[in-house]
């Protein structure tokens, strides 16, 4: 697995979204998405929602991926 493939999944997924994926390991990730869906959401939902666009990837061949989700309004704001 490469950044810009899982970057690619997740937009796909969620093609509203906003997406930037960081990792050099192959295994380990960490992702940035802004997406309007998220208003009005828990992280947990909003975790939940991108780990959907992933399907069987999460915990086989996406290890780990540390997610920060935000609303466009949160993002604007640096939140």
């Amino acid at each position: 697995m490469d950044t810009s493939t899982l970057q690619n999944l997740i937009q796909m997924g969620m093609p509203e979204a906003r997406v930037e994926v960081y990792g050099d390991d192959g295994v380990h990730f960490e992702a940035l998405v802004v997406n309007p869906a998220f208003a009005g959401k828990l992280p947990l939902a909003r975790h939940r929602m991108v780990y959907a666009t992933l399907g069987d990837l999460m915990g086989g061949a996406v290890h780990a991926l540390s997610l920060r989700t935000l609303t466009p309004e949160e993002a604007a704001r640096g939140a």
